[in-house]
């Protein structure tokens, strides 16, 4: 048996869940009417505290909002049948906000009405469920995320620092504050590939700061530690003492590299790769692994560009055949457009990738015995 005041923080922790928010402000099927059960007094509550039981009654017959469904009860301890109310249903958001009265909720529902009557469609679903991404922001600022989100694309800062984009009246600082926001926008347009890959490179943009790099001592005698994070800056300017290098663009494939003698591995450093124009380069042999997919052809391409004499390794369409099972659609390519500065197998490889179903086939899914074989036979 409960109250008009129980049920109504029942209700308000329903706003709380995002399947709930979404399903009904959407109005999906099943998602209304809204059905709270009130509960009925048993007999021995009826005996024991009939006049808690008419308080009760009484304060139902004062609800106005929504319906108050009502069942007629014969009791032994009664002497005429009893009007119980037994469920509280409400038909639209405008009842369920009532009955919670709760100005903060009142306030997040006019945010998501604006913030859906003024972007696309496509992100309907992320105010409504992700309100942590945005009810801390200015509402204006929002929606202007919502429309640049829109707009960009893939290389769409064709090298620029992203404070240089200027579209919609945004100002130099606009990606800084709203970068996660952006981020998380794209990713609903981009399958995720956003964060993957992160913004900037997403953007094509100009790498701007310090980035961390992981340093793998494959050697095992070359580093103070067998691993070790390195400022991207750092190894533009200090030398590794080691024979070879190799670059690799993602760090979840570290378990698969094998030991070798004289060589430093260097993971994660997806786009940012202008410290391979270091000098001390020169003197060491080079090698690239990146995913088979257009993305790390580009990354390729990017370290090719500074290093031309460079070895890529498993990225090629022998690689590729030979894991098709583990192959899946890239969501969004890196471009049309064949980078200049790979080699004209793999300017064939990016061609073929453009069309294929399931262009990308990524690092850590290679068979270990290909990988090891593959680096120890580099040359």
């Amino acid at each position: 048996m409960k109250s008009p005041a129980d049920l109504r923080l029942t209700l308000r922790k329903q706003w709380e869940n995002a399947n709930h928010r979404e399903n009904r402000l959407r109005f999906l099927p099943g998602s209304w009417p809204i059905v709270v059960s009130i509960g009925r007094p048993s007999s021995r509550r009826i005996r024991d505290d009939l006049d808690g039981v008419k308080r009760h009654v009484e304060a139902w017959r004062r609800v106005e909002i929504g319906h108050v469904e009502t069942e007629t009860i014969t009791y032994r301890v009664t002497k005429e049948p009893v009007e119980i109310p037994v469920r509280w249903i409400l038909r639209k958001p405008s009842e369920w906000l009532s009955a919670c009265a709760d100005s903060k909720m009142n306030s997040e529902f006019q945010a998501m009405e604006r913030l859906v009557s003024d972007t696309d469609s496509l992100f309907h679903s992320f105010w409504l469920r992700r309100r942590g991404a945005w009810r801390d922001k200015p509402l204006e600022e929002v929606i202007l995320a919502g429309k640049l989100a829109m707009q960009l694309e893939p290389n769409f800062a064709n090298g620029r620092p992203l404070r240089s984009i200027s579209i919609l009246g945004i100002d130099t600082k606009f990606f800084e504050r709203n970068a996660r926001l952006i981020t998380q926008l794209l990713d609903v347009r981009y399958d995720g590939e956003v964060s993957r890959l992160g913004l900037e490179v997403f953007l094509g943009a100009l790498l701007e700061g310090d980035h961390w790099l992981l340093v793998v001592d494959l050697d095992g005698s070359l580093l103070s530690f067998r691993k070790q994070r390195v400022r991207s800056s750092e190894l533009a300017e200090v030398q590794l003492k080691c024979s070879r290098l190799l670059v690799v663009e993602n760090e979840c494939c570290q378990h698969l590299l094998p030991s070798i003698p004289g060589c430093i591995a260097v993971l994660g450093s997806g786009f940012d790769l202008q410290w391979m124009q270091a000098d001390w380069l020169e003197e060491i042999k080079v090698a690239y692994w990146g995913d088979i997919d257009t993305w790390g052809l580009q990354f390729l391409a990017q370290a090719r560009r500074y290093r031309p004499n460079l070895t890529s390794l498993l990225m090629n369409e022998e690689t590729l055949d030979l894991h098709k099972e583990s192959c899946v659609k890239e969501p969004i390519i890196a471009g049309t457009a064949i980078p200049t500065d790979l080699l004209e197998k793999e300017q064939h490889l990016y061609s073929r990738l453009i069309h294929e179903p399931k262009g990308r086939l990524e690092q850590e899914y290679l068979r270990k015995e290909q990988v090891i074989e593959a680096i120890k036979s580099w040359e």
